[in-house]
């Protein structure tokens, strides 16, 4: 069978990552319900960690393009816990986005845009999904973005 979900990965230009190991005690994902929880990804891009505070020392645009590395490294972890493929994906269900960012920046909703809008380009209907965008001071290992996911499941 194919996996329509990759394919559709291909044809917009997508590489997913490999899947991060966990940075602390916990684990990627937890499969409950019917519902994948996705620990919070943060944002790699070729390799490195995107770090820095918006507002600060990094732009709205690195705050977006950081939003969009957590999104894919949200869909490695998922294919990685679902053993090789996102079509049992049924639906992105929220995504909670948080911004590393200064107390006078107010565009956490745009920086969690570059996610929100990449999960719409992949599932298309099935990516809209309810949403947490909040500034914070600092997050682990200095990243500008954090990520993490509740996605519906397709029964196995």
């Amino acid at each position: 069978m194919t996996d329509t979900v990759a394919a559709r990965l291909a044809e917009l230009g997508l590489t997913l990552p490999k899947a991060a190991a966990p940075v602390a005690a916990y684990v990627p994902t937890v499969e409950a319900g019917g519902l994948l929880h996705v620990s919070g990804q943060l944002p790699f891009v070729d390799g490195a960690l995107v770090t820095g505070r918006l507002g600060e020392d990094v732009t709205l645009e690195q705050g977006v393009a950081a939003a969009q590395a957590c999104a894919l490294m949200i869909l490695a972890q998922v294919q990685a816990a679902l053993g090789g493929s996102l079509d049992r994906v049924a639906r992105i269900v929220k995504l909670g986005a948080f911004v590393n960012s200064t107390g006078t920046f107010t565009d956490q909703p745009k920086v969690a845009n570059g996610a929100s809008e990449l999960m719409v380009a992949v599932f298309g209907d099935a990516g809209r999904h309810a949403r947490s965008a909040v500034g914070v001071p600092v997050l682990p290992l200095g990243a500008a973005v954090e990520i993490d996911a509740i996605v519906a499941l397709h029964p196995a």
